[in-house]
């Protein structure tokens, strides 16, 4: 019989498969694999492990953070080494078009090397405002004006989608006021839903259609609601799907996370974020962990969301590593890379 894909990504314990991994990636609870440098010693060796997840399951949604600068899990071995999103914001700021035209290089750059390793998607662009405060965000945002925002992120789009890849718009409502780090914190936010609504969240509204999926902010706005946007269905449901109309994919950020915790344990805080309202929920860097979840959670998606999660999955065929490098538009892509930050 043939079944869908859970509702938890989680990932692998090293750079091959081992038994406890297969066991994981086989139940029915699981619905992706997220993937971290700790997977990577070489391209072929990145090949051979999304083959092996393949093998075991052909459903899983196989996803990695590589947004460039200093989020970038694959850098060596043939891998672009890609520009921080912010050094792209500098070069707005010097030349528009120019700008624009290398932020679909990157984007295509950028998605044609995982598809050529068999990942489906990147959880990029980074949507949030570079207010200089930040302690995690910094130069990962394109920069503090949401107009250069949403333009520079619609060209990274565009690069992804000439490739096939699907886009994930980060860390909804904004990540880029809070001073705290929400991988040891947790993060507040204290301004109003009007200060948020006009600066932060404008380029999830102008982006529209063309934004597939989002993944919200551990971050807690207690003028809004008291948990944190990927727990509160005032944020996911009423202002996301609601007000903005977003039909897109949800993802939760890792649960891991300390800013996470409030969500009690990890199997509270998954059943919590996928009630609020997200699609599949990440439990990132604690295998064992995310198995007493697969296990303990009982939560079944709606058939919407099931087509939501699929809709994310990349279209076309991707072109293997010995043809992309020789492949025009690739070669062109580099070039122009090269040219702007040698």
């Amino acid at each position: 019989m043939k079944t869908n894909p859970g509702p938890v990504m989680l990932d692998v314990v090293g750079k091959t498969l081992n038994h406890d991994d297969k066991r994981r990636l086989a139940h029915p609870m699981t619905g992706g694999v997220i993937l971290f440098a700790r997977h990577y010693e070489s391209r072929e060796q990145l090949i051979a492990l999304t083959h092996a997840i393949r093998a075991i399951r052909k459903d899983l949604l196989i996803a990695v953070d590589h947004e460039g600068g200093r989020v970038q899990r694959f850098k060596t071995d043939g891998f672009t080494v890609l520009p921080s999103m912010g050094a792209l914001g500098t070069l707005w700021n010097q030349d528009v078009l120019h700008a624009t035209k290398v932020t679909t290089a990157v984007g295509y750059i950028l998605a044609s090397e995982l598809r050529a390793c068999d990942i489906d998607m990147s959880f990029t662009p980074v949507l949030d405002l570079n207010y200089g405060q930040s302690q995690v965000i910094g130069d990962r945002a394109f920069h503090r004006d949401p107009r250069v925002v949403t333009l520079l992120a619609k060209s990274l789009n565009h690069g992804l989608a000439l490739a096939g890849m699907s886009n994930c718009g980060k860390h909804f409502p904004g990540h880029g006021f809070a001073h705290a780090d929400s991988h040891v914190a947790m993060p507040v936010d204290d301004r109003s839903l009007d200060d948020i609504m006009r600066d932060d969240i404008a380029p999830y509204d102008w982006l529209g259609l063309s934004l597939n999926a989002v993944l919200p902010a551990h971050v807690v706005y207690p003028k809004v609601d008291s948990k944190p946007a990927g727990f509160s269905r005032v944020w996911l449901q009423d202002i996301l799907r609601s007000k903005l109309r977003f039909e897109g994919a949800i993802f939760s950020d890792d649960l891991s996370m300390e800013a996470a915790r409030q969500g009690g344990t990890l199997t509270e805080g998954a059943s919590a974020a996928l009630r609020a309202g997200c699609d599949m929920v990440l439990i990132c860097n604690q295998p064992e962990e995310a198995e007493k979840v697969l296990d303990a959670l009982r939560f079944t998606p709606s058939k919407e969301s099931q087509r939501r999660i699929k809709r994310m999955r990349p279209t076309g065929d991707a072109l293997k590593w010995s043809k992309l490098v020789a492949e025009p538009r690739y070669l062109q892509a580099k070039a122009l890379l090269r040219s702007t930050f040698s």
